[in-house]
This record gives C-alpha cells, sequence and structure tokens, in this order.
C-alpha cells in the first residue's frame, strides 16, 4: 500500500497542469484577471458606463445638428418676412386668416371621407 502512494507521487504531471500551476494560478496573473474584470463589469468608470454614455453622446449630437439646421432655416426664413412687406402680408393671410378691409374670405373645408373616397 505504501508502494502504491509512493508510485503516485513520484508520476509526473503533464505539461498543461505543469503550465496551469505555474502560469495560470500565478498570484499576478490571477490580481490582473480580477481587476480587468472589475473595471470592465462592475466599476462605475466601467466599459460598458462609458460605451451607453459615448452613444447618449451621439444621439445628442445629432439633436443638436438638427436643431442648427432648423435653427438656420427659421432665421432665413424670419428675415425673409421681416424685409419684405409683401412676404409679410401673404404669411398673415396664409396662417392668420388676416385680410384687408374691403376684402372677404372663404374658408373651404374638405370632406376627408369623399377624399378618400376617390
Amino acid at each position: 500500500m505504501a508502494e502504491k502512494k509512493l508510485i503516485k507521487d513520484i508520476q509526473p504531471t503533464s505539461d498543461t497542469v505543469r503550465f496551469i500551476k505555474h502560469y495560470v494560478l500565478n498570484k499576478y496573473v490571477l490580481t490582473i484577471c480580477l481587476f480587468l474584470v472589475w473595471m470592465i463589469f462592475f466599476d462605475k468608470t466601467s466599459f460598458l458606463v462609458i460605451n451607453e454614455l459615448n452613444g447618449e453622446i451621439n444621439k445628442y449630437e445629432e439633436q443638436l445638428e438638427y436643431y442648427k439646421t432648423e435653427y438656420e432655416k427659421n432665421d432665413a426664413f424670419y428675415k425673409k418676412l421681416m424685409n419684405n412687406k409683401s412676404e409679410k402680408e401673404k404669411y398673415a393671410r396664409e396662417n392668420y386668416f388676416m385680410k384687408k378691409p374691403n376684402e372677404e374670405i372663404f374658408i373651404l373645408v374638405v370632406d376627408s371621407t369623399e377624399v378618400a373616397k376617390k
């Protein structure tokens, strides 16, 4: 019985077992791996949180570009209205149904059911 125990102790271990014991189970490698896992998944400034925040920044930058173009269009329209009296009058007539003292305005309403049948 003692001979069997000695034979087991003397038998060489495989190369993969030696590699795992020497490199993978090294305290420095384990510490670095645990640190990386912590930084990627659990920390307040983790990779996942930063990636999500970058996505929000991109969304807001797209909205900013949209609002800039809308502002430029509205600003050009405002300048056109303020510099041209006929444009101002046309806009007031179309959108606010304003009229001159000697005019009458007729508003035509189209029935949507008749439009849908055509």
